[in-house]
């Protein structure tokens, strides 16, 4: 393949009356696919290398609990749990979850019945029924939380976790359950049925539940809130989340609700994938006017973060004065866009929205670097975040097909956004319908503290329009001209 790519290039425009030459140009396509190939075996030995070297020295932190590296990859395993959660700290071989239990007030509060006719018919569900179900769900959820932060960190010998929903009454979060569970306590019951999740209210140290069966079988029928007054960090902790819905149940909160900032995912992403010749013959002969290889991950090269659809992340210090863009297609021609919007999520003049017809705007703040097109486009911007006027809230990030080819991102054989600053790096994938023609990749967003205070993050979205470039245009209240 590299040997037929090099041909073609070289070839291009030589007449195939021209023996002499075309000759001479075969022999410099072997050249240059030999040099080619010789060049990506080095790139993809220094990727794996460098990616063994990451994975040996994060298997290395998690073993030891490193705190950071744990509740990380617990996050990741809890983020497909049916019941929102997150890790929150480790102190020696101990792991502290939070767990959001759906509300009371979710359950059905009518169940199947037939009628004295013998048809199909509901009836009223009992409260102390309902309130049963309910805490069945709080054990089920819990003792797989459990299970799985103790089988994702293999050093951390027990988990303490609180589980946390909202009073009925109050419309609140409160603890209604509390307790620590040991590894070994854990592995030395069976957990096959869905009756074993009972026993975890049984075999912790500590446990609280304030919902809790006598030996007849009967529960309360009312849901009420543990006093944490003897562990004033949980307290506090909650405490905090009723008014800071930024806060670590806050976001987990909002997670339950469907609203939710969602934890470090996983990416499809190849890092093995290989560099078009075309474009490492334009980067070696053309290093200052075309793009370069991808870098291999190295200790100066900070290591590139997949994103999933709807997480945010706070962006680094330095990120907040300069913010590269890439935004990586290939199959057909796709542009890349900027639109600079107010809280309103709207662009106070044509001049915020950066496209092709105005690749700058905001005093260069934000501004298109241009396109590379080789075997796949490559089309660049900059945003400068702090150097934005005070009334840009927020930076769309968004890519639409080319208006004269009719096309839509199915045409597309890949679609990725990468970020880039000094200390960070992120790549988003988004999943698209095949009609769509225009898709907001990226936001970046300004969030302000109720002290004043502000931060800039960033949110993959990955939504699409199927009327392109203009339905996008309109959507944040800019009329164009196709």
């Amino acid at each position: 393949m590299a040997q037929a790519q090099a041909q073609a290039h070289f070839t291009a425009g030589v007449s195939q009356l021209a023996r002499t030459a075309r000759a001479q140009a075969r022999d410099r396509a072997r050249e240059a696919a030999q040099d080619y190939l010789a060049a990506e075996t080095q790139r993809r030995e220094a990727i794996h290398q460098s990616l063994q070297s990451a994975a040996g020295q994060w298997w290395e932190a998690l073993c030891h609990n490193d705190e950071s590296t744990v509740c990380e990859a617990v996050n990741i395993a809890f983020a497909d749990n049916p019941a929102a959660g997150c890790a929150v700290g480790v102190q020696g071989t101990t792991l502290s979850i939070l767990m959001r239990l759906p509300d009371l007030d979710t359950l059905p509060t009518q169940m199947p019945a037939t009628s004295p006719a013998g048809r199909p018919t509901l009836k009223a569900m009992p409260k102390r029924d309902r309130m049963r179900w309910w805490l069945h769900i709080l054990a089920s959820n819990l003792a797989a939380a459990v299970l799985e932060a103790l089988a994702t960190a293999p050093s951390i010998d027990a988990v303490s976790a609180a589980v946390v929903t909202r009073m009925p009454d109050t419309q609140r979060l409160g603890v209604v359950a509390y307790g620590t569970w040991s590894r070994s306590a854990m592995a030395a019951r069976p957990w096959r049925t869905a009756e074993d999740a009972w026993r975890i209210l049984d075999i912790g140290s500590d446990v609280r539940c304030s919902i809790r069966a006598t030996a007849s079988g009967n529960i309360s029928s009312v849901v009420r809130p543990l006093d944490l007054t003897d562990i004033p960090a949980l307290a506090a902790l909650v405490a905090d989340c009723v008014d800071e819905p930024d806060s670590v149940l806050g976001r987990i909160d909002a997670e339950l609700s469907g609203t939710s900032e969602q934890l470090g995912g996983l990416s499809d992403a190849d890092p093995y994938a290989p560099f078009g010749f075309a474009e490492w013959l334009a980067a070696r002969t053309a290093p200052h006017n075309a793009p370069s290889a991808p870098p291999a991950p190295s200790a100066q090269t900070p290591p590139c973060q997949s994103l999933r659809s709807g997480e945010s992340i706070d962006l680094p210090e330095d990120a907040q004065f300069e913010l590269h863009v890439e935004f990586r297609s290939g199959g057909a021609d796709a542009d890349l866009s900027l639109l600079l919007v107010d809280e309103f999520d709207s662009v106070a003049t044509d001049d915020d929205f950066v496209f092709y017809n105005n690749p700058s705007a905001a005093d260069g703040a934000a501004r298109l670097l241009g396109k590379f097109v080789g075997d796949t486009t490559a089309e660049s911007a900059v945003i400068h975040p702090r150097a934005l006027r005070p009334s840009v809230r927020k930076v769309v990030v968004s890519a639409n097909m080319d208006i004269a080819a009719g096309l839509t991102f199915s045409a597309l054989t890949q679609a990725a956004v990468t970020m880039r600053s000094r200390t960070g790096a992120w790549s988003f994938v988004p999943r698209l319908e095949p009609s769509v023609r225009a898709v907001v990749l990226l936001e970046i967003y300004q969030l302000t503290h109720p002290d004043g205070s502000t931060r800039w993050k960033m949110r993959a979205v990955g939504q699409g329009w199927d009327d392109g470039l203009a339905a996008l245009a309109r959507a944040y209240q800019v009329d164009i001209d196709e």
